[in-house]
C-alpha cells in the first residue's frame, strides 16, 4: 500500500508540473525532465514511470477515470451515473486547466498526438459505460463507445469556453447531450448491459477535439471537426 500510495503521489506530482510546462511552453516543448526538475523529482524515477511525453498524457488520463470511478454512483438511470462520471473527469482536467488547454491547441498541427488521445478517450469512454452498468462489448458496444466520445467531446468543447466557477455551460452542453442521445436513439442502453441499440453517433476514433457547432451530438447528427 505504501509503494502505490507513494507512487500515487509521485505521478501527481510530475503531471502537475508537466502541465505547468505544458502552459508555459506548449506540447512541442515540453519535456519530463524538465518536469521532473520543476518538481523536484528524481530523475531516474521520473525515466522509470514516464519514458516520454505520452506517457504524462495516459497518465493524466487515468487519473481521470480513477477519479471518476472511485466515487461510480451504483443508483439512478444510466443518463445520470454517466452525467456523474463524466464531470468528475472534467474535474480533474479542470485541476489543470491550461496545460490541458495548450495541449488541446496543438492536436491540428499534430497528427499522432491526436490518434494517441483518440485511442486513449475510446479506452476510458468503455470503462464510463461499464461503470453506468451498460456493456461496452461486442459490436453493440463499440457502438455504444462511439456515442459516448461524441457525447464527451462536446462536453469538452464547452469546457474549453467554460470559465465559470460552477461550469454551468459544461453541465448544460453535457445534459443536452447524454438527453439528444437518449432521445435519438436510446444507444445508451436504456440502463440494460444487454439491450440493443438502434444507432450509434459516426465518431472519428481519432478525434479529441473540434470545433464547435451548433447543436450538441446525436447518433444522426455528429459532432464535425
Amino acid at each position: 500500500m505504501g509503494t502505490q500510495a507513494d507512487d500515487a503521489a509521485f505521478d501527481q506530482a510530475l503531471v502537475s508540473a508537466a502541465c505547468a510546462e505544458l502552459a508555459e511552453h506548449g506540447w512541442h516543448r515540453l519535456s519530463v525532465v524538465a518536469a521532473a526538475r520543476r518538481a523536484d523529482l528524481p530523475l531516474d524515477r521520473a525515466r522509470a514511470r514516464f519514458p516520454g511525453r505520452l506517457a504524462v498524457l495516459g497518465r493524466l488520463g487515468r487519473m481521470a477515470d480513477q477519479a471518476a470511478l472511485a466515487a461510480a454512483p451504483a443508483e439512478g438511470s444510466v443518463r445520470d451515473r454517466l452525467f456523474d462520471l463524466l464531470m468528475r473527469r472534467i474535474d480533474v482536467l479542470g485541476a489543470h486547466r491550461t496545460g490541458v488547454l495548450a495541449l488541446l491547441r496543438a492536436l491540428p498541427t499534430d497528427p499522432p498526438l491526436a490518434l494517441f488521445l483518440g485511442c486513449a478517450t475510446r479506452r476510458s469512454m468503455r470503462w464510463m459505460l461499464e461503470a453506468a452498468g451498460v456493456s461496452g462489448s461486442g459490436l453493440r458496444g463499440e457502438l455504444r463507445v462511439k456515442g459516448l466520445v461524441a457525447v464527451w467531446l462536446w462536453t469538452l468543447r464547452a469546457w474549453q469556453g467554460d470559465e465559470s466557477a460552477d461550469l454551468a455551460a459544461t453541465m448544460a452542453a453535457l445534459d443536452g447531450a447524454l438527453t439528444r442521445a437518449e432521445r435519438a436513439a436510446g444507444w445508451l442502453g436504456g440502463g440494460a448491459r444487454h439491450s440493443q441499440p438502434e444507432a450509434a453517433p459516426d465518431v472519428d476514433p481519432n478525434a479529441a477535439a473540434a470545433p464547435a457547432t451548433d447543436a450538441p451530438p446525436s447518433p444522426s447528427d455528429p459532432p464535425g471537426h
